[in-house]
């Protein structure tokens, strides 16, 4: 994360020197008008004074005070824009790693938390810069400066906030302290909820078929009283540390009239004249403001900092290693499996498994449910890797394949359709530019869309909708998608489940024609039946044809 912070403060040098130049302009116009003030009011206290000098201080007065509202809104922008920058430039980076991560982190981790990791955490880090550590380090500048006047003006009054300003330190170190853990508690139960709604969503049949409603009432509810009790902390913190920082301020006032009236030596020491007076109670209320807001942007830097330890945690995920291989030995074998065995933690999925497929065979893969159909081919495709033994395409290990050679050799059809945001035809292409016109619509008409397709009302550059077509019809476009390169090898999960008869029919017609000179894995049984080759049970001794 960090160089990826270094990186977007390097392309944007202009917007730092605009933003620590606003920074400096603020707190100069935010230090000067007592001061300012001070000169005006012992002038008339004095009795010897001249009309324009005080006309033009007062003109300065008014401008200053004007022109602080100006530059704190140039200030602001650029933080917001800072702020924007650099979560664009964070965003960015989590889209490229969120690509090349392997295939169990996708297991591991919900689809809820992941997407709460790249808005709600993000989002929040971005409070950090707009709210949080850029807008502290202008307030503790201006706390520095406010202190160096009033040293200058009253040592006494000076070392009356130096005794203060200790003790609010560890005042907010205690509230930093207890709203961190809130803030905490807050994003896991948040993160909890963004899981349980998708779940829900998904799986809201099963729910009513197993009348288990009052069992996600309870695990939603209870989620939500976690997030409701941990932010009710962090506001009871962030209630009572003003009304604190208030009071303070106004105590300080007390004690430093009380002292300089008390006697000629302190009177001198804190050096009371009238336009002193002034001048030290505007810096004092002036010194408290900062320091109230720094209170306000400690709750953004603790929440932020809730949300930046699980973005370090997603960016400390190993990654795996992107294949350089672009070239293939046309001469080996499209498939060998030499003895392989794979196992989720210690669940034990299949053992000693060897296979040989020839160029063009057509291969049926069977076996009882959780023999390790589809895990066979996440491994064929590269998503995993053998425990044991090897994998092997065209005399390739899958993971050794380059991303930009692997959908040239293999075509994938999943049992559901799963679209893109996008056109038409981008659910084709997958915005691959690689793949022409000419291409796509071959693919379209190998499955008997293209006529379908072509009569959208904008054809192909039609926004998708799957109200546009039947389930039939998405897994004619999952052909399509999966054949569209031109792939050596066809893997077809068992994609004519859940379908009627006549779209069965459709979807087997245009699997015969996708299958011809191609290397073909299926786990379809009708697939089989309709096409023959060869036949491979999991889950026991028997492989081979059924012969």
């Amino acid at each position: 994360m960090t160089k990826i912070f270094l990186q977007t403060l390097q392309a944007n040098v202009r917007l730092i020197i605009g933003l620590v130049l606003s920074i400096a302009a603020s707190i100069g116009v935010n230090v000067a008008p007592p001061l300012i003030l001070q000169y005006i009011v012992d002038s008339l206290a004095s009795g010897h004074f001249t009309i324009m000098p005080l006309l033009t201080a007062g003109i300065i007065f008014f401008a200053v005070n004007a022109g602080s509202g100006l530059v704190d809104a140039v200030k602001e922008t650029l933080i917001t824009i800072f702020g924007q920058k650099i979560t664009h430039g964070l965003r960015s980076a989590m889209c490229d790693r969120l690509s090349i991560l392997p295939a169990p982190y996708f297991v591991s981790h919900e689809s809820g938390a992941v997407t709460s990791l790249f808005v709600n955490d993000v989002d929040t880090l971005e409070d950090l810069f707009d709210s949080g550590v850029v807008s502290m380090i202008a307030d503790v500048l201006t706390i520095f400066s406010i202190l160096a006047v009033v040293f200058h003006l009253s040592a006494g009054l000076g070392i009356l906030l130096c005794i203060a300003l200790p003790l609010l330190f560890l005042l907010t170190r205690y509230f930093q302290k207890r709203m961190l853990k809130a803030q905490r508690d807050n994003r896991i139960a948040i993160g909890r909820t963004n899981e349980l709604i998708p779940e829900t969503v998904h799986n809201i049949r099963t729910i009513h078929t197993c009348q288990q409603e009052s069992h996600l009432r309870h695990r939603y509810g209870q989620t939500i009283r976690d997030s409701f009790s941990a932010m009710e902390r962090s506001n009871f913190c962030d209630a009572i540390y003003s009304p604190i920082v208030i009071t303070l301020s106004t105590l300080i006032i007390c004690v430093m009239m009380a002292l300089s009236v008390s006697s000629s030596f302190l009177q001198d020491f804190f050096g009371m004249t009238v336009g002193t007076v002034v001048a030290l109670i505007a810096y004092v209320r002036l010194i408290f403001s900062p320091i109230e807001s720094i209170g306000m942007e400690i709750q953004n830097i603790q929440s932020a900092i809730a949300g930046i330890s699980r973005l370090k945690e997603f960016f400390a995920h190993p990654v795996e290693d992107q294949g350089a291989t672009d070239d293939l030995t046309l001469t080996a074998p499209p498939l060998v499996i030499d003895d392989a065995a794979f196992s989720y933690g210690s669940e034990s999925i299949f053992r000693h498994l060897s296979l040989s497929v020839k160029t063009g065979e057509i291969v049926t893969i069977t076996g009882r449910t959780g023999a390790g159909k589809s895990t066979l081919f996440k491994l064929i495709l590269g998503l995993y890797a053998p425990k044991e033994g090897t994998i092997r395409v065209f005399g390739c290990k899958p993971a050794d394949l380059s991303p930009a050679l692997r959908r040239q050799v293999f075509g994938y059809v999943e049992q559901q359709f799963h679209d893109v945001a996008g056109t038409v035809g981008d659910q084709v292409t997958l915005k691959d530019p690689r793949v022409s016109e000419e291409a796509v619509e071959k693919a379209l008409r190998l499955v008997g869309l293209w006529d379908l397709c072509s009569a959208l009302p904008e054809g192909l550059e039609t926004p998708f909708r799957q109200e546009f077509f039947s389930r039939g019809q998405l897994q004619l476009l999952s052909i399509a998608r999966a054949v569209v390169m031109n792939p050596r090898i066809l893997l077809l999960d068992e994609i004519t489940a859940n379908l009627d008869a006549l779209t069965e029919q459709q979807v087997l017609t245009a699997l015969q024609a996708a299958s011809q000179n191609r290397t073909v894995l299926s786990i379809s049984h009708r697939l089989y039946e309709a096409q023959g080759g060869r036949m491979v049970i999991m889950g026991t001794a028997k492989h081979g044809s059924p012969s």
